[in-house]
């Protein structure tokens, strides 16, 4: 028989239960209503902050810093170079020139990844052979390479400090024969894009990707003759004839986290600041980033693609991925890389950097057919044709543009 004491005991447990339940009913209706609204908050915030609810995301704060500073001090010597009349101009099989300052360059960078991440693949665009069979081009460019540093010394001690000699430095470029890939952690380096605009005196970039698993988490862009303000407009003349007064950019990205500018400096990165696309409210009023050489892009369609488009501003032409920076900033609008060739493969180097940079901007990078870009194959872009990058809002009225102008050749 059940005392009075139980039968308050029963009722007190019963009480408890209701009140538990409904607490347990009140959270769950809180949290459905509250998750997405946090969600949708999270993508307003600073990158930093932004990161902070993606618990499942990697940060990459070590590869970033690194980057940065590997790819600034590689700036160093590539403006170096590009004051200098004579810049130690030679051909490769493909003909396409390369100068000393791309070999010392990449030598620089992967010096500095391998002291930091010595397991790491590297894709890059330079190979040492030639410079084993001319011991005067080796050693000019030995003489570059030992006396470019960062004037910060702990910035100069996480990278590893200089090169020991000049058979180190051959082996460092020769690093960067990793035949790429969907599995691992490879690096992506070309030294000087746009060897042709660094020989003209136009614009050049020095580009860094790190790629996990065939996609891109860390693009670092320097871009030596860019202005420093991200809000100055792209004018006509920036094929050639560039100084140092107020240029020097460097720009970055990760995956997740936004992307970012900040000046050149010769010691310890500079202050940085976020970046965005500029909003296009209508595309007629856009403007083009589009290559100087007509080898690498076709002018006459992309005037086609203007003319469908409404597009009357004349279009911007500079060489290397300083047209993506140029977007990415909100400097430019749309770039447009059409293909010349059908046989021709975009390499990896040329893009993986400004491809994510872009997109961490609010832009979309797709290759002619509305496939992203796929840097998991090899050393190319073999499963893509093109490149189409645009602010995400404008990218499916360009990309269709574009592809109604190729379907009529």
């Amino acid at each position: 028989m059940k005392t009075k004491e139980d039968k308050k005991a029963k009722a007190s447990s019963t009480k408890f239960l209701l009140v538990s339940s409904l607490l347990i009913v009140i959270l769950a209706a809180f949290l459905s209503r509250a998750l997405p609204r946090l969600a949708s908050l999270s993508h307003h915030l600073s990158p930093g902050l932004r990161y902070q609810t993606h618990s499942n995301s990697m940060s990459y704060t070590k590869e970033l810093e690194v980057a940065q500073l590997a790819v600034q001090r590689a700036a160093i010597l590539t403006k170096r170079v590009f004051h200098e009349k004579a810049k130690g101009t030679v051909s490769k099989d493909d003909k396409s020139p390369v100068t000393i300052g791309d070999f010392g360059a990449q030598a620089l960078i992967i010096s500095a990844l391998k002291a930091n991440f010595p397991d790491d693949e590297i894709v890059a665009e330079e190979e040492a052979a030639q410079l084993r069979e001319d011991a005067n081009l080796r050693q000019t460019i030995w003489n570059l390479v030992k006396s470019t540093q960062l004037s910060d010394s702990a910035a100069e001690s996480l990278l590893g400090g200089g090169i020991k000699d000049e058979e180190a430095m051959l082996t460092m470029i020769d690093y960067g024969n990793s035949k790429g890939g969907a599995k691992g952690r490879i690096w992506a380096i070309d030294p000087i894009d746009g060897t042709k605009g660094f020989l003209r005196g136009g614009q050049y970039a020095v580009c860094l990707a790190l790629m996990v698993d065939g996609d891109v988490k860390v693009g670092v862009l320097g871009c030596p003759n860019l202005p420093i303000d991200d809000a100055a407009p792209l004018t006509g003349g920036m094929e050639s004839g560039q100084t140092d007064e107020g240029r020097g950019v460097l720009l970055s990205g990760v995956l997740g986290q936004g992307a970012t500018s900040r000046p050149l400096t010769t010691g310890t990165l500079a202050k940085e600041q976020s970046i965005s696309m500029k909003a296009i409210t209508d595309v007629a009023a856009a403007t083009f980033c589009e290559s100087v050489e007509a080898g690498h892009s076709s002018h006459g369609d992309q005037a086609d693609i203007a003319k469908l488009l409404g597009i009357t501003n004349p279009s911007v032409r500079m060489d290397s991925q300083a047209k993506y920076a140029s977007i990415a900033r909100g400097a430019g609008d749309i770039y447009l890389r059409l293909p010349v060739k059908a046989t021709y493969q975009e390499k990896i180097w040329d893009h993986a950097a400004g491809d994510l940079i872009v997109r961490e901007a609010g832009g979309a990078v797709t290759d002619i057919h509305g496939k992203r870009l796929n840097f998991g194959i090899g050393r190319t872009l073999a499963d893509n044709k093109g490149v189409v990058a645009a602010p995400v809002a404008a990218h499916p009225q360009v990309l269709k543009a574009v592809q109604d102008v190729l379907s009529k050749k």
